[in-house]
């Protein structure tokens, strides 16, 4: 695996819920490569900020991501999180 990448953990984390909402945290945790606890705290900061819903569904946890939404980084403020998410939308390859 190597060193960096070109997306940051936030980045994946949105990918794995916008991909399958209804995804555990232990099955973000692994898909992105990083501990529960981290998915956690990311899956915290980005309902925090808007960028994700969460609503119970009997025992488990769905989300919902707002598209809608500029990055949030300078760069990229004029683009919309849903952009994101449709470029890397597996379904384009």
């Amino acid at each position: 695996m190597p060193d960096w990448t070109f997306l940051t953990n936030h980045a994946h984390v949105l990918i794995c819920v916008a991909r399958d909402p209804g995804l555990l945290v232990r099955e973000i945790a692994h898909q992105v490569g990083i501990t529960e606890r981290a998915a956690q705290r990311i899956l915290a900061e980005l309902i925090a900020a808007g960028y994700l819903d969460r609503e119970r569904d009997g025992r488990r946890n769905r989300y919902r991501v707002h598209p809608e939404l500029p990055l949030r980084h300078p760069l990229e403020r004029h683009h919309r999180v849903g952009e994101l998410l449709t470029a890397l939308n597996d379904e384009a390859e």
